[in-house]
């Protein structure tokens, strides 16, 4: 169910006055009820899936508290994590492994080796695994997920969190709603014992949810989806597209997918926070940021503190030396990137991070040595943002179009010339009205960076009807989250 949708607002209001009116018991079964509908409404067959990796991490999360023996607790531990990156791995890289190896093989010489799908699925199960194309379907949200449900068993392990003995309490953990299918990726500190929590009505935590809410809607209507067709419009074809479409849609795609992206995080944390539940921030205006650094501390931070914890600091961190430091740095970009998506595009677009971060740690590094520092002034501050915010920009190419049409974008940038005209589906007033709305965007965010603590109502009223304006004027196309395929 697309929470851009009169159908996710009728479920919504349902789901919260329901809440409210039943006791503890009565409200975590009424939620794992409602997000199993929230889940099916995309593919019903796939929360079969879900309900599989459920039951083998909450048994292990049992099992693995009650062994004494280490030896016995690792073991438990990596079948729980096998499991989930097992099915995680077939789903999203089935395709991919398949494609790149068997080419791999072909070309020197080497019969494939990774059979096609056919061959080791029986057909009655192949039909609802794949599409008319013949690829592996990625169950939505597959990725957010089931990284939740490791960090559980991770944490279980090292004796952080205590096994969840009820079972659809665990179950609603995985599947709440708000945060099913694109997060923020939550740890079980944080939510399991809100789950036991029984939240009395308040009104200002409900006004402000609803004020969160009406924000998120906000961006991805009326900011993400109205840049959506001027960027689409010129990486259908970069090739006919002069340097100033390509460079515009550069912008317009960092601002779109930054608007799609936490404006599903901020329907997500303000639907959680009208029924009382606190979710983690997963966006603090990231394009404030003046470094590469500070950004991914700004941006997708449930996730880039999910890699922290769980893969950088297990490879050693920064403990180990300088050269380890940055490799570890590297792999974890390499890492996520493939987390983004299984194509060397995604992989590119992490090495690229990886790539600025090591090369500004080592920048930073050669500086101290020979005595220099940057100005701490407005004019350092607003050059750093700008830097980061073009070094983003280019690595957004990668993130956005194949390989092919990444590299003809490249080689149109430096053919900008301001006296060319912008080939758009959009007149002059609606591309100044993108501009204004980025503008806004950024003011609001600077002043105003999370919930605004004054006229509330106004904020709300303002960014509601805009909303509900663009979607039944039928101005943009309503769309697909983008962080959905992920």
């Amino acid at each position: 169910m697309l929470f851009n949708s009169i159908q996710f607002l009728i479920f919504f209001i349902v789901v919260t006055l329901a809440y409210f009116s039943l006791s503890w018991r009565g409200r975590w079964i009424l939620l794992l009820a409602a997000s199993c509908y929230f889940y099916m409404v995309f593919k019903p067959v796939f929360i079969l899936i879900l309900f599989g990796t459920i039951v083998i991490d909450y048994y292990a999360g049992i099992w693995i508290a009650k062994t004494k023996d280490q030896k016995q607790k690792k073991l438990l531990l990596i079948i729980s994590l096998i499991s989930n990156i097992g099915i995680l791995c077939f789903f999203k890289y089935y395709d991919f492994l398949e494609n790149s190896v068997n080419h791999a093989l072909q070309i020197i010489g080497f019969r494939p080796v990774i059979p096609h799908l056919e061959r080791v699925i029986p057909e009655v199960i192949l039909t609802w695994m794949v599409n008319n194309a013949g690829h592996v379907l990625l169950p939505i949200g597959l990725s957010f997920h089931t990284f939740q449900a490791m960090s559980y068993t991770i944490e279980v392990y090292r004796g952080n969190q205590e096994p969840e003995r009820n079972f659809g309490i665990y179950a609603l953990y995985v599947m709440f709603y708000p945060q099913l299918v694109a997060g923020p990726i939550e740890r079980p500190q944080n939510m399991l014992y809100q789950f036991h929590s029984y939240f009395k009505y308040d009104f200002e935590q409900v006004k402000s949810g609803l004020v969160q809410m009406a924000f998120g809607f906000f961006k991805k209507i009326v900011i993400a989806d109205r840049l959506s067709q001027v960027v689409d419009f010129a990486y259908i074809n970069p090739a006919e597209q002069n340097g100033l479409t390509i460079v515009t849609a550069m912008v317009f795609y960092s601002f779109q997918i930054y608007c799609d992206f936490s404006g599903y995080s901020d329907i997500a944390i303000g639907a959680a926070r009208v029924m009382g539940f606190t979710l983690m921030d997963n966006f603090r205006s990231p394009y404030e940021a003046r470094s590469v650094a500070e950004f991914w501390g700004r941006w997708h931070i449930s996730l880039s503190t999910w890699f922290r914890d769980y893969l950088y600091i297990p490879l050693g961190g920064n403990r180990k030396g300088e050269f380890n430091k940055y490799r570890n740095q590297f792999i974890v970009f390499l890492v996520s990137g493939l987390w983004h998506g299984a194509s060397w595009q995604f992989v590119i677009w992490g090495g690229l991070h990886g790539t600025y971060q090591v090369t500004a740690a080592l920048r930073d590094k050669w500086m101290k040595k020979a005595g220099i520092s940057f100005p701490d002034n407005a004019v350092s501050r607003f050059l750093g943002i700008l830097v980061t915010f073009v070094l983003v920009t280019i690595a957004w190419i990668f993130f956005r179009n194949n390989l092919r049409n990444s590299l003809v974008i490249l080689k149109k940038i430096p053919t900008l010339s301001f006296a060319d005209k912008i080939n758009t589906p959009f007149n002059q007033v609606e591309m100044w009205f993108c501009v204004f709305l980025m503008l806004f965007l950024l003011v609001k965010e600077h002043y105003y960076q999370n919930i605004p603590t004054k006229n509330t109502t106004g904020f709300f009223i303002l960014f509601i009807t805009l909303s509900f304006l663009t979607y039944f004027l039928g101005v943009v196309t309503t769309n697909q989250f983008i962080y959905f395929q992920f």
